[in-house]
């Protein structure tokens, strides 16, 4: 699928990737950027990168009655960008609420917004849409445990809609990076790729015709190393325990 000339929708645009994926679109000649946000008066100059191609939006990914309204409202989309995600930074034993919390947004957000626009993707010929997984998809960072698994329940939610949106020529791309330099990577003291650079490796895979992206060095490196083993990677990444 080309960036050019497509309508494309981006939950969680407000900041970090999902805005560098909104400014990257504008870049690719995208006909039309929804911008979508939990609080469209929070982000007033969002709008402003270009008023006649980007539209904000309200959209809550937990709440089923704005994802229905953005799939009615914005029933011209070609592109479903779900980016919108969260991350408590907790283990598994000792998280409280935090894992429902995670699940509720990264796991059914994205399958309620999947399930709501796949009618939109199919009248439009078929498009595209790309996932926001995680490398903590393939492997539990017991540091963020819960995440970890909400992000493991994405991947496998890619894999199953790709195998149902195949017969109305919907390409989906799972997207797997590891640390990128956004606020939500602020406590992690280690090397970090640019947002813009990573949504860059994300659109070339997409116009290539990829269904997996591994857009950073250490998902890259990681991702390797679970295909040769898994088990060391497993060992390896477990000795980074919650405090």
């Amino acid at each position: 699928m080309n960036i050019e000339n497509s309508t494309a929708l981006v939950s969680g645009a407000n900041r970090g990737i999902g805005l560098a994926f909104v400014q990257e679109l504008l870049k690719s000649g995208a006909k039309k950027v929804y911008a979508a946000v939990r609080n469209p008066n929070a982000v007033a100059g969002l709008a402003d990168l270009d008023p006649a191609r980007v539209e904000v939006i309200a959209l809550d990914v937990t709440k089923g009655d704005t994802i229905k309204l953005a799939a009615s409202r914005c029933d011209d989309v070609t592109l479903l960008i779900n980016n919108a995600g969260i991350a408590k930074f907790v283990g598994l034993l000792g998280g409280g609420d935090a894992a429902r919390d995670e699940m509720e947004t990264n796991y059914f957000g994205m399958l309620n917004m999947v399930r709501a626009f796949a009618p939109v993707l199919k009248q439009n010929g078929g498009g595209a849409m790309i996932n926001l997984g995680s490398i903590a998809s393939h492997v539990n960072f017991p540091v963020l445990g819960s995440y970890s698994a909400s992000k493991a329940a994405v991947h496998s939610l890619v894999q199953g809609v790709r195998a149902e949106l195949a017969a109305q020529g919907t390409h989906v791309l799972g997207v797997y990076p590891g640390p990128i330099d956004t606020d939500m990577a602020e406590p992690f003291p280690m090397e970090k790729t640019p947002p813009a650079v990573m949504v860059r490796t994300v659109f070339d895979a997409l116009e290539a015709g990829d269904e997996d992206v591994y857009p950073d060095a250490m998902a890259v490196e990681l991702h390797t190393g679970l295909l040769a083993d898994p088990k060391a990677v497993e060992k390896q990444i477990g000795t980074m325990l919650p405090e």
